[in-house]
């Protein structure tokens, strides 16, 4: 099973979607393997956002990640990376599908509620930013055989 890092941003907090955000996951088949909500400080943020150091909206993606809490999950699933992006669409809300949540609930290209890994590679780096291993459960659902 693939597992994803997705982190449900101050915005979502703040608007209170974090329940519709997670059911959203789960509805789609993903299971929770991690969850906390975290206030990030500026270190850990600037080591998420690493590869954006030199582009000139790194300052406000780091202002904007630790201005109130996020909600930090491992998702466990098929295919957890593509499905996760899928679900959260484009990273624009004006070009983001109906259906997706980014779509539906996004304000703004810089408040779009939510981040997922988008790579497997990312997924592992990212996990390992958030969680300790001991935060990582591995359980099987019911439900896990219809899915």
């Amino acid at each position: 099973m693939e597992r994803s890092l997705v982190l449900l941003k101050p915005d979502a907090v703040q608007r209170g979607l974090v329940g519709e955000l997670i059911s959203r996951l789960e509805a789609k088949g993903m299971k929770l393997a991690g969850m906390k909500l975290i206030a990030l400080d500026r270190e850990l943020a600037g080591r998420h956002y690493a590869e954006h150091t030199e582009r000139p909206f790194f300052s406000g993606l780091v202002d904007f990640i630790t201005s109130s809490p996020v909600v930090a999950l491992v998702i466990e699933g098929e295919n957890s990376v593509k499905v996760v992006r899928g679900l959260m669409g484009a990273t624009n809300p004006l070009d983001a599908a109906p259906g997706t949540v980014r779509g539906d609930l996004a304000a703004s290209i810089g408040m779009n509620l939510v981040h997922g890994s988008d790579s497997l590679e990312s997924a592992a780096r990212e996990i390992d930013l958030f969680f300790e291993p001991e935060e990582i459960l591995s359980y099987e659902r019911d439900v896990d055989g219809w899915i």
